[in-house]
């Protein structure tokens, strides 16, 4: 029981980590798009107002998280808003897109690629209600 008892601290911690993650990056997509444009598959229209508006959304999951009126909503939609963005992770990796302020390594870029897993794992842990 001790276990289980000690798990939701952990658990609201890394809610409002994840939370605070959501904001920065959606903040980072606002004051320096163009990293986050030059990723954007080609094939999709409009990539700077693909950028604000996943940035607009990444804000409002990571405040969603925060509360617990809306939280559970919020985890679906980041883990929408997580596979919306993994073709850009994928064409980042494929085409091997270099950003300013990273290093230029393959496996960096297709490091990302699992990584988005963990993340929709990590929000997916939100749209259980605790026990």
């Amino acid at each position: 029981m001790l276990v289980i008892k000690s798990i939701k601290p952990v658990k609201f911690l890394l809610r409002v980590v994840l939370a605070l993650f959501l904001i920065a990056a959606g903040t980072l997509h606002w004051l320096m798009p163009n990293p986050f444009v030059k990723i954007v598959p080609s094939f999709l229209p409009y990539p700077l107002a693909l950028v604000y508006i996943s940035g607009v959304f990444e804000i409002l999951g990571g405040i969603g998280l925060l509360l617990p009126s809306v939280s559970i909503a919020a985890a679906w939609g980041a883990i929408a808003l997580f596979v919306a963005v993994f073709p850009a992770n994928i064409n980042m990796a494929v085409n091997r897109i270099s950003l300013d302020g990273i290093p230029d390594s393959d496996f960096l870029r297709w490091g990302r690629l699992p990584l988005q897993a963990v993340l929709i794992a990590w929000a997916w842990w939100y749209t259980r209600e605790d026990s």
